[in-house]
């Protein structure tokens, strides 16, 4: 027997249950297919529990995508203060953190209780622990095999997310998807990530685990960002790293400044003519954690000397050696703990305004499978909200 419905989501993410709920609205009937065990996994765990569920700036400039351009429909379609004015709705308390950042005061749960309220419809069902065993476009309909039983749908929304988490349940089967029916799939690679260093740095530096100090942080390419970064005993990680790693690739150095908020050169010189005897251990001691300035002694980075003693080179050295200090990854940690996945589905192929594909019509893709890739912040929760309420406004 073949289950017949308007509209089939591949996805019980954030992106997923937004679709659903405005397909719904629209008294459309709606299939939401999930193979967990239950919806919201991935807005469970996040920002350790609390969901950092937007931001209160957010700009087409906040996301990586090879058409920088796509994401502004959808943004302006269903911003920001309108997910806000729904969380304010339901009367969730929320916080603002640094740069804007929102996030739960009590529970994630919150967040996942108020999209499943939403989708509380007689027209929305749920089938969890659902194995797809087919996909394939009829004349004016699709028709899939789920735990061995017909369904079909004028609407197929793929909101699967990226590789991002496997213990939670990440797979390809979105990019198996797109490319079944055609559609280029932009290389893909972890996003928001610690790096890894090479065993001699990692070595050297893995005493200072759990060291965290402000710096500005600078990619090949010129991206910077000014946060905390956070020494672990695998490599780097914290607020700047996890935003450069989107910009960084293989086999290039990150500048980092460890003093963003001191010009080296005019405090070395005040220092030295008031303490001239003072050691410049000591001396940079009052900067940054004292246990750092030793590594970077002990790695020959800085001389072990009085202020007195130290020539003009050395001031030029330290100067350098503290405000563009060369990092070389090894790598990035990888899905495993990478907050969101780079890359996906060509957004080339689908509507900026509607996210349908272009070619095939009743073809979907919403939130993180998409090429589409926020910054740290709320920024990819926001791209999940606005291009799943988009797509339930057309499905």
């Amino acid at each position: 027997m073949n289950e017949i419905y308007d509209v089939v989501i591949i996805g019980a993410g954030a992106a997923g249950l937004m679709c659903a709920a405005q397909a719904g609205k629209r008294g459309r009937k709606v299939l939401v297919v999930d193979h967990g065990k239950k919806p919201g996994r991935k807005i469970l765990i996040s920002g350790g529990g609390r969901c950092n569920f937007t931001n209160y700036d957010v700009s087409a400039s906040h996301y990586l995508c090879r058409n920088p351009h796509f994401v502004k429909s959808a943004l302006s379609q269903y911003t920001n203060w309108d997910f806000i004015s729904l969380v304010s709705e339901y009367g969730i308390p929320f916080e603002e953190r640094d740069h804007g950042q929102l996030f739960c005061l009590d529970s994630a749960k919150d967040i996942v209780h108020m999209l499943l309220k939403e989708c509380e419809s007689p027209s929305i069902s749920f089938l969890y622990q659902a194995d797809i065993e087919k996909i394939e476009q009829n004349k004016s309909n699709f028709s899939l095999q789920i735990n061995q039983k017909d369904v079909s749908c004028e609407s197929l929304v793929v909101a699967t997310g990226g590789l991002s988490m496997p213990k939670l349940g990440a797979t390809p089967f979105g990019y198996k998807i797109a490319e079944q029916f055609g559609l280029d799939v932009q290389p893909t690679r972890a996003g928001l990530v610690p790096f890894t260093l090479h065993k001699a740095d990692k070595e050297q530096l893995s005493e200072l685990s759990g060291i965290a100090v402000p710096v500005v942080l600078t990619t090949a390419d010129g991206t910077s960002f000014k946060e905390s970064l956070l020494f672990t005993h695998r490599g780097v990680s914290g607020p700047s790293v996890l935003q450069v790693s989107s910009y960084w690739h293989a086999g290039e150095a990150v500048s980092v400044n460890l003093v963003p908020d001191t010009e080296m050169d005019v405090y070395l010189a005040e220092v030295s003519e008031q303490h001239p005897n003072q050691s410049l251990k000591n001396t940079l001691a009052r900067l940054l954690p004292k246990r750092l300035v030793e590594v970077l002694i002990e790695r020959g980075g800085l001389p072990d000397k009085t202020l007195r003693q130290l020539n003009d080179r050395d001031k030029a050295n330290i100067v350098q050696a503290l405000e563009n200090w060369q990092l070389l990854p090894n790598g990035t940690e990888g899905y495993r703990t990478a907050e969101v996945t780079l890359g996906g589905v060509d957004t080339d192929h689908l509507s900026s305004k509607t996210m349908a594909c272009k070619n095939i019509p009743g073809l979907f893709f919403i939130g993180e499978v998409m090429d589409v890739t926020g910054w740290l912040g709320g920024y990819n929760f926001q791209w999940a909200w606005s291009s799943g309420w988009v797509a339930g406004q057309w499905v």
